[in-house]
């Protein structure tokens, strides 16, 4: 899994102790068989320490399906009411002919570019 994230300053308002990065993920199935990402979990931690889970369906209204070899990449987004935080999960993948395992998402980071920790 590749993870870029980055500081959304137009959709921030730090004044108001509003936050907002986006997150580019990308998936690929390197195994020999047909996956389909069924669910995610987040785990969002703010400067604070202030700890927030996020569990649903897929990812970004889609359950992608990769045949051996293929990607899967997209965009969300993560507020946070401090500048600097972490994020880290997993998704729960589901295997053509039964089965799954769950992929996990080390930790990165998000920070606005001025702020020091």
């Amino acid at each position: 899994m590749q993870v870029d994230a980055q500081y959304a300053e137009e959709h921030s308002q730090p004044q108001l102790n509003q936050w907002f990065f986006l997150y580019t993920i990308r998936i690929t199935n390197e195994s020999d068989r047909t996956v389909q990402l069924l669910s995610r979990h987040w785990i969002i931690t703010d400067a604070t320490q202030t700890v927030e889970e996020v569990r649903g369906l897929g990812v970004v209204g889609e359950q992608p399906i990769l045949q051996p070899g293929e990607s899967f990449e997209y965009t969300s987004g993560c507020p946070l009411r401090t500048p600097f935080g972490t994020m880290e999960g997993t998704y729960e993948m589901g295997v053509d002919g039964g089965g799954g395992f769950d992929a996990t998402i080390d930790r990165f980071m998000l920070m606005e570019p001025r702020s020091i920790n």
